[in-house]
């Protein structure tokens, strides 16, 4: 536990340095606003601050950084989280004017990601609202023994295939009859819809048609999976300008390859849609963010009370915290809005 003058001392510190990128030393401290210690005192306390690992000294400088730790009680502790006001926030009217109903949805999403860019000057990602998976029909088709092709088309015509393998080899007519039953009984369910009522279903169901049953739902459940990664990013470019990160052309590799295949994105959007409210994630601390000189502000987005999505905004750990949870929580507001309005 720190005390209040180490608290203090190290808001103040983390403060300097998200707005100079400059290491902080004992003097410039201790003319910032509301200290009243000496430099000696402050270089004590600053000792302590190292020792906890909370701040670090790069070899370079006789001033100290925060660290991944350091971020952290900041965010947690430090931060005052303000009433947000749509009307009172900086560039928010030209936000809300951009992201009208009348977008179709993709356009909201792009806008969205592109606006989240422009507005934190580093780079915005949303991912797509994630669609129920509907049964409007089931078909098998026998490919060989033990091997079946499950065939599932969603009722706005979008089919996906799934190859699987099977316990036991069927016919081609049980298939048809397994079709048959299924399209009767299941068709126009949700994935998750049909999963629960196999729940209590199984045991009435002839053996054959309940494996089958199980198999298709979670072909389905892969398709959905597939058919729901869709991240939009923008302005990736904007991490060159940032010199923390563009000086390690290694890192800037990675991370742009993290960009074009969007695997990681995808990881860390879903964790934080898991979540409540604005998330902050920093690079070094945890496994979410795979890069140490980055940070991500993340919050979930809701379409008629139900969490369909994540938008975020991607930049280094020296960003302005108050700004990027003001932008980011707005913005998850207004696209809820905007696909609400539209239905969805």
């Amino acid at each position: 536990m720190l005390d209040d003058r180490a608290k203090t001392l190290l808001k103040a510190l983390v403060e300097r340095y998200i707005a100079d990128g400059q290491p902080v030393g004992s003097r410039t401290l201790s003319r910032a606003a509301g200290i009243d210690l000496s430099p000696a005192t402050i270089r004590n306390v600053m000792a302590d601050l190292e020792d906890l690992g909370l701040i670090a000294s790069p070899h370079t400088s006789a001033g100290r950084v925060p660290t991944a730790r350091g971020y952290r009680l900041f965010v947690d502790t430090m931060l005052t989280a303000r009433p947000l006001d749509l009307g009172q926030v900086p560039d928010m009217a030209a936000v809300r004017a951009q992201l009208h109903p009348e977008l179709p949805q993709r356009g909201v999403i792009a806008q969205a990601a592109q606006m989240l860019s422009n507005l934190s000057s580093f780079v915005g990602v949303v991912s797509a609202p994630r669609k129920p998976s509907v049964f409007h029909h089931i078909e098998f088709l026998r490919l060989g023994e033990r091997r079946v092709l499950v065939i599932l088309v969603a009722p706005d015509g979008d089919v996906q295939n799934r190859v699987i393998l099977t316990a036991r080899d069927y016919t081609q007519t049980e298939l048809v009859e397994a079709t048959n039953y299924l399209n009767s009984h299941y068709a126009g369910l949700t994935v998750d819809e049909v999963r629960e009522r196999l729940k209590h279903e199984i045991e009435a169901l002839r053996a054959e048609i309940a494996t089958l049953m199980q198999a298709a739902v979670q072909a389905g459940s892969d398709a959905m999976a597939e058919s729901s990664e869709s991240v939009v990013v923008s302005g990736e470019r904007n991490l060159l300008g940032v010199q923390d990160i563009a000086s390690d052309m290694r890192s800037l590799r990675r991370l742009f390859d993290m960009f074009e295949h969007k695997t990681e994105l995808m990881r860390l959007l879903e964790t934080s849609s898991r979540a409540e409210g604005v998330q902050i994630y920093i690079g070094g601390e945890s496994q979410v963010v795979p890069f140490e000189e980055l940070s991500v502000v993340t919050a979930p987005y809701e379409v008629d009370g139900r969490i369909v999505g994540t938008l975020g905004v991607i930049g280094p750990t020296r960003m302005p915290y108050d700004r990027m949870i003001q932008i980011v929580d707005i913005t998850a507001r207004l696209v809820g809005h905007a696909l609400s309005t539209k239905g969805g």
